[in-house]
């Protein structure tokens, strides 16, 4: 895990000026953004901001959108995108973009003869092509990334899933064996964002995400998935320990290199306050009395209570330490200050008379997945943006901060492996004993957010223990992709597990499978992406095959999720 130094910041700081904010023209899926001589390139200079745009744009999806879609979080303000999947067509600059500087990281190394820059940036291509199908589904690949070479082509056609898939398993595996060899000529430690210029560690990512892929197909190629995995698993080396999870962290200097949901870049933290658990995932962790639960959110501001004496159906007004004020709500800053100096929060109504809602009266209380109206649940009597709603938990006060502590963007980790490999005994595959690696994925997890002291009691738990089911391991997965949820949703794609169900408002009756392709190539490519149209499955013709909905390669003929 990288450490932060000074000498680090102030690298990185410098790198990051230099990178761009990508305008996804077709263009922009060849051309060098960095302008750097190709000739003279120095690998190490490259390596910073192809890892650090990776880690960031992963973060952003797992802890946003796909947040949304896998039901960890709601927003309770401009949340139809966010809750009702509600969505535009998206561009793909910004994976596009650190891949043509990794293509000339992958050139440079190879004429310099640094194998271990080589290792980097084919595992670094192979994250990045599988960001891009795993999103989108058919995309550019074989012939991507080359509009600059001798046989320029600005109009790449789109390869199937399956090209890309087994694509991306190559380039691991060219990975992993170029790790082996320990071989760290030229690189410069602080440079390696990740991991320092470790090739053991970078040889257990480069095997942890063949893993990832190969059971990503295993319901396509069932064959090559198992053989996969046993032999990756017979090498032992993969992550293991949450401390070797391929991390890297904010600086905190600004809001683009901030934790998404950091205050003080708005004059009331909106991006934080209006971001709330969801009901389907608290749930769940409070029943099982999961440790994790005060890591990631806060108890409510205001808790109800419920008072059959009470002579009215429901206090007008909070009560302070059980004192009945004149006082509607306090705002997010008032609150904060109140509990801290010892203050107590509670507003009473009376169970007998009050019928207007039903009201969750329990510390922590998370939004049900696609209200029509969250700002207004569990009786909030401060619709809108102005107040939050004191009856509904926030996120804990660490997601306020810009970087430290459990803030990481975590692009693979043990407890990944550890569930993948659960599966994968439960199939029957020759990878283990299917407890004991579940067990290690809970475990991994609580490490990863330092709350592993209660893990016996946790996963003693009758809802926590392992019971030898598919549905099981990937609850506990699920749970523990917590602000990584990407890959959640790659796994509910396939497994169709956890059972999760579309709001009241959401736009479907279904789950969204996949990004919409977006304008830029809709207007710039349109004969090769008309054709990778023509091979997805459109949940119907009123929706067609460039929506949400509609099935790429890799679920086409499972049954799954539905």
């Amino acid at each position: 895990m990288n450490k932060g130094s000074k000498l680090y910041k102030i690298i990185v700081s410098m790198l990051l000026m230099l990178s761009f904010s990508c305008k996804d023209r077709l263009v922009e899926l060849n051309e060098n953004p960095n302008a750097v001589a190709p000739n003279s390139a120095n690998p190490n200079l490259m390596l910073a901001p192809v890892l650090s745009q990776a880690a960031k744009g992963y973060l952003r999806l797992g802890f946003g959108t796909v947040g949304g879609v896998m039901q960890h979080m709601q927003e309770d303000g401009w949340f139809a995108g966010y809750n009702h999947y509600q969505w535009a067509p998206e561009n793909w600059g910004g994976w596009y973009g650190p891949l043509r500087t990794n293509e000339l990281i992958l050139r440079r190394a190879e004429e310099l003869g640094w194998p271990f820059h080589a290792g980097i940036g084919l595992t670094m291509r192979a994250f990045l092509f599988g960001v891009i199908t795993d999103l989108w589904g058919d995309a550019p690949y074989t012939e991507a990334l080359k509009a600059g070479s001798a046989d320029a082509i600005t109009h790449p056609k789109y390869d199937s899933q399956e090209v890309i898939y087994l694509g991306i398993i190559e380039d691991l595996k060219a990975a992993a064996n170029i790790f082996a060899q320990r071989n760290t000529n030229g690189i410069i430690a602080e440079y390696d964002l990740f991991y320092g210029g470790d090739a053991e560690k970078w040889h257990r990512f480069a095997n942890s995400l063949l893993l990832r892929y190969y059971m990503r197909i295993s319901e396509k190629l069932p064959e090559v998935a198992r053989q996969g995995i046993e032999s990756v698993y017979q090498t032992g080396i993969y992550i293991q320990d949450a401390a070797d999870d391929a991390t890297h962290d904010f600086l905190g200097t600004d809001r683009d290199n901030s934790w998404p949901t950091a205050g003080g870049f708005t004059s009331d933290d909106t991006d934080f306050r209006r971001r709330k658990p969801c009901s389907t995932l608290l749930d769940i962790m409070l029943a099982n009395n999961d440790p994790r639960v005060p890591v990631w959110f806060q108890p409510v501001y205001c808790r109800w209570v419920a008072d059959p004496s009470l002579t009215v159906p429901v206090d007008p007004y909070i009560r302070r330490n059980g004192v009945l004020t004149n006082i509607v709500s306090l705002t997010d800053v008032q609150y904060r200050q109140e509990i801290a100096n010892g203050n107590t929060f509670t507003r009473h109504f009376n169970p007998n008379t009050f019928t207007t809602a039903v009201l969750d009266t329990r510390e922590y209380v998370g939004i049900p997945p696609g209200l029509n109206a969250p700002d207004t649940y569990n009786y909030n009597p401060t619709p809108g943006q102005t107040v939050e709603n004191q009856h509904v938990s926030q996120l804990a006060p660490i997601f306020r901060e810009r970087t430290g502590g459990v803030l990481t963007m975590r692009l693979m980790s043990a407890a990944e492996t550890a569930f993948i490999l659960a599966e994968a005994a439960l199939k029957g595959w020759s990878v283990g004993d299917a407890e004991t690696h579940y067990n290690n994925g809970v475990l991994e997890s609580l490490k990863a957010w330092e709350a592993d002291n209660t893990y016996d009691a946790f996963i003693a738990q009758p809802g926590v223990a392992y019971d030898g089911t598919l549905a099981r391991i990937m609850e506990q997965k699920w749970i523990a992709s917590f602000a990584a949820a990407t890959e959640s949703w790659f796994d509910y794609r396939r497994t169709g597990l956890p059972n999760l169900t579309p709001g009241q408002a959401a736009q479907e009756r279904y789950m969204p499978l996949r990004f919409i392709y977006g304008e830029n190539e809709l207007n710039n490519n349109t004969a090769n992406l008309q054709e990778a149209l023509g091979r997805l499955e459109p949940l119907s013709q009123d929706r067609g095959a460039n929506s949400q909905w509609s099935k790429p390669w890799i679920v086409q003929g499972t049954g799954k999720p539905w």
